[in-house]
């Protein structure tokens, strides 16, 4: 019975790490992106980005997810500065996919592509990060971790997947729509952005009334 227990136990929080991860990292998003960014690419050079990209990401939130708390605690790093880290990076993305995308992201710059922000932040993002986290210090010991590790290669599997077939899909827009595509992608990348920055001041605000002397502003 305990063992049937502990099976069921696995098993759920498997589905609870893997949907989480994935409803955070939101694929889809990271797929619109890359379709946008990687136009006129060749495949070879479109499967170089694939691969630095999803690599990237799964060595970062392993990364964090074995060490995360212990990160945060040794440099005093907190979720809200994060969040607001990635809000500014990624409003850096939106103007450069506003520009022209051919001097932004050219082929020279394949690595630069995949790290931001195809990596960071979009699938290994402040949001994501946080939730690998928290799964991982959960009380389930070594069975939760190895079911954060599950939900991390599930939702970058669905990303990687994702990536590879995107762009057939949205050859089906045409190439007025593949022109409309990316200035879309960058308006909704910068509203992504606003938002994170604006989670993060939410998440901040307590702590930072609480250290203010409200007293000697009376």
């Amino acid at each position: 019975m305990d063992l049937i227990a502990e099976v069921v136990g696995f098993v759920g929080f498997s589905l609870v790490s893997v949907a989480s991860i994935v409803a955070v990292m939101n694929p889809a998003s990271t797929v619109a992106v890359y379709t946008a960014l990687t136009e006129g690419m060749g495949w070879s050079e479109r499967h170089k980005v694939i691969r630095t990209s999803m690599k990237i990401a799964l060595i970062v939130l392993v990364f964090f997810a074995l060490t995360g708390q212990l990160i945060f605690s040794i440099f005093n790093i907190t979720v809200p500065a994060f969040q607001i880290a990635g809000g500014i990076l990624l409003i850096s993305v939106a103007t450069g996919m506003l520009g022209t995308k051919s001097e932004t992201y050219s082929a020279e710059n394949l690595e630069n592509v995949a790290v931001v922000p195809l990596a960071f932040p979009l699938s290994c993002g402040p949001g994501t990060i946080t939730t690998v986290i928290l799964l991982a210090s959960g009380p389930e010991g070594i069975t939760g971790l190895v079911a954060v590790f599950l939900g991390i290669v599930v939702a970058l599997g669905i990303s990687y997947v994702g990536m590879i077939y995107g762009p057939r899909i949205f050859s089906l827009i045409g190439e007025g729509g593949l022109r409309v595509v990316p200035k879309l992608m960058a308006i909704i990348v910068l509203a992504i952005a606003i938002q994170f920055i604006i989670n993060g001041i939410a998440a901040a605000m307590p702590q930072l009334l609480a250290n203010l002397d409200l007293t000697g502003l009376v």
